[in-house]
């Protein structure tokens, strides 16, 4: 199932909840849920890219750390702006990798 978290939130939050709940046709439960999953994923790409914009993981492990396929995780990357990083040492070894098929 799952663990139970429970945290206090600012009057404002609450109201934005019961708003969303209330136009998605979801219970507050639910509506959290959703939105903390979302902000987790949006978390773990971001970690994920600015490791790789610092070279410190190749574009493919961004893709694994967030949990997605490399074509997304490259799009994404594309879309905020970050150079694609490509050496001649990366290409060397998808060929080596690819002649091994």
């Amino acid at each position: 199932m799952g663990s139970t978290i429970t945290t206090r939130v600012p009057d404002d939050i609450d109201k934005k909840i019961k708003n969303i709940s209330l136009i998605e046709h979801l219970d507050k439960s639910t509506v959290v849920r959703r939105l903390l999953s979302k902000a987790v994923q949006d978390w773990q790409i971001d970690h994920a890219l600015e490791q790789y914009k610092d070279g410190k993981i190749t574009i493919g492990r961004a893709a694994q750390i967030a949990g997605m396929p490399l074509r997304e995780m490259i799009a994404i990357a594309a879309k905020k702006g970050i150079p694609f990083q490509y050496s001649l040492d990366d290409l060397k070894e998808d060929f080596q990798a690819a002649e091994s098929l």
